[in-house]
């Protein structure tokens, strides 16, 4: 009778711990923060250059790569970003790049969430060819040493054969060409003098890094995207999701 006792014992103490729910770990809880010196990659919308762009002009980008706080995304791909560009330098006829002056604005998240700021350009698109000066967050263009050597040789050579050319029928064909190409060489100077240096660009698509100047904090009902849908992908229902095509009796259209 005692095993028995014991027996009925332990098996209703194994039931009853069946029956408890397995404990499930909470959600994290806010807030959610997000430290200065933060880096977010973005992709450019629209596209700006020291030729057309205006000190004011707005810039347009979408992060490319969420960013966590406490194992939750808290900026998910396809949020957008605006700048301003604060300043603008084309490069000059004879010496000088131009030079784009970005600053970045505010940050909306899919779900309508915005938070302001002040921020920098902390990186450039490897295959982008202008350069960051990354002390002064301003984006420079190459500068033309090769094309301006080569666009007065081009000259220069093509003086000499015309020069050649007039030499020979006067019978001095040596000094005509070396008065050609001292000719060509100088005009070619000239056109390069009369000629700006490459502009400055950021184009559509390119990639660079926003580096954040604050801290950003988010509350856990401000991360919530399951009612919102990232702009990039805003346009990629599945077939089965798409309107169907309307249809006539008797008429049959292509498919």
């Amino acid at each position: 009778m005692y095993l028995r006792g014991i027996l009925t014992t332990l098996a209703a103490c194994l039931v009853m711990g069946a029956q408890e729910p397995t404990p499930v770990n909470p959600p994290t809880a806010g807030p959610f923060l997000i430290p200065p010196g933060t880096k977010v990659p973005l992709s450019m919308i629209n596209s700006v250059s020291t030729k057309t762009a205006a000190e004011g002009e707005r810039i347009y980008l979408e992060t490319v790569f969420p960013i966590l706080a406490n194992g939750r995304i808290v900026i998910p791909p396809g949020s957008y970003v605006a700048g301003t560009v604060t300043s603008v330098k084309r490069p000059g006829r004879v010496h000088g790049r131009g030079e784009l002056y970005v600053r970045f604005d505010s940050l909306t998240l899919p779900n309508g969430v915005t938070r302001d700021f002040r921020a920098r350009i902390g990186s450039l698109d490897g295959t982008a060819p202008d350069t960051l000066d990354k002390a002064e967050g301003k984006v420079k263009s190459d500068g033309n040493k090769a094309g301006d050597v080569k666009t007065v040789g081009e000259a220069a050579g093509a003086g000499a054969g015309i020069g050649g050319l007039a030499g020979a029928a006067a019978g001095h064909p040596g000094l005509g060409a070396g008065v050609g190409a001292a000719a060509g060489a100088a005009a070619g100077l000239v056109g390069v003098l009369l000629t700006r240096g490459p502009e400055a660009v950021l184009a559509k698509g390119t990639t660079m890094e926003m580096v954040l100047d604050r801290q950003l904090q988010f509350s856990t009902s401000e991360i919530d995207f399951s009612n919102s849908m990232s702009p990039s992908h805003a346009n990629s229902a599945s077939p089965s999701q798409k309107k169907p095509q309307a249809s006539f009796p008797g008429r049959r259209f292509p498919e």
